[in-house]
């Protein structure tokens, strides 16, 4: 994710955002009358990573077979292909036989829809888009519409009609990038209150260049966060610290489920990340899920193989 990278970190104040107010009220109100597990979603933006074979993946095999061995390390991904086309029915049968029942797809909302046509007269493709999503049944987590860093406030009456269309058996979160979304605490305000009307949860981007897209404004008991991470530098761990401290809070206070993606810009980088992250996760809030982890691979030429 090219989005608020920035190639010097020394200047740049990490430190989370103390909560929105109304966050603890939408968690309040959400707050189920039994104790009921929390879903921890982590995952990546891709799966095909050639970087992994030999280690997080088993050397040799073929791209076809990346995914399945991709859920055997994460159990989400934040799913960019839909990004660029909608998929198929044949595309979709095979990638939920390549998971198990508890993996969760992401999909980004096509750029079609949010760069090209920016929401305007989008039925036509909305329609085969949420039917494709749909397709994906109980592997469906939160679909995810990602606005051009051009779609500012002047358009909201827009993405409140293309909210408030769009279809409701499709789970989705909205992620705002123009500055002018933040920079008016009214507007912004509004939005999220408008958001959450609409139960559509705010993503939240944890950008170096960009702190002003972390209102850590929580619409729906569901947290989505997009990490940017830095090649495993130290203000990554620091990060993923607080991020774990938060959530872990959110999770004392009622938060349903939580989705958290890594971007790094080299691949490598984001399981071991993952694995740092679950284990913060795991201590501080007894979520166990397991990391990834790399695969022992077979010695070539021994004598005993």
């Amino acid at each position: 994710m090219d989005f608020g990278r920035l190639p010097d970190l020394r200047y740049v104040d990490f430190r989370l955002p103390l909560d929105h107010p109304e966050t603890a009220r939408v968690l309040a109100r959400a707050r189920p009358t039994q104790p009921a597990p929390v879903g921890l979603h982590v995952g990546c933006p891709i799966w095909t990573n050639k970087e992994w074979l030999g280690t997080y993946f088993p050397a040799g095999i073929k791209e076809p077979d990346y995914l399945h061995y991709y859920a055997q390390q994460f159990n989400s991904i934040e799913l960019n292909t839909t990004h660029y086309r909608i998929p198929d029915a044949g595309t979709v049968r095979r990638w939920r036989a390549a998971v198990g029942p508890e993996f969760t797809f992401c999909p980004k909302l096509p750029r079609s829809i949010s760069h090209e046509r920016e929401l305007f007269q989008a039925d036509d493709l909305v329609v085969p888009m949420a039917r494709a999503f749909e397709s994906l049944g109980e592997n469906l987590g939160w679909a995810f519409l990602q606005l051009p860093p051009h779609f500012g406030p002047e358009h909201l009456p827009r993405l409140e009609r293309f909210l408030l269309d769009f279809p409701e058996a499709v789970p989705l979160a909205v992620e705002l990038r123009h500055p002018r979304w933040f920079a008016d605490q009214g507007l912004a305000d509004a939005v999220f209150a408008t958001l959450e009307a609409l139960r559509k949860t705010l993503v939240i981007t944890d950008v170096a260049g960009r702190r002003d897209v972390l209102p850590m404004r929580l619409t729906t008991p569901v947290a989505f966060i997009r990490f940017n991470g830095h090649g495993l530098h130290s203000t990554d761990y620091q990060r993923t610290d607080a991020w774990a401290e938060r959530l872990a809070a959110w999770v004392a206070q009622g938060v349903h489920e939580i989705y958290f993606f890594i971007h790094q810009k080299d691949v490598r980088h984001a399981p071991v990340l993952a694995a740092y992250f679950l284990e913060k996760m795991r201590a501080l809030t007894g979520i166990a899920v397991p990391p990834p982890f790399v695969i022992p691979q077979p010695v070539q030429g021994s004598l005993f193989g």
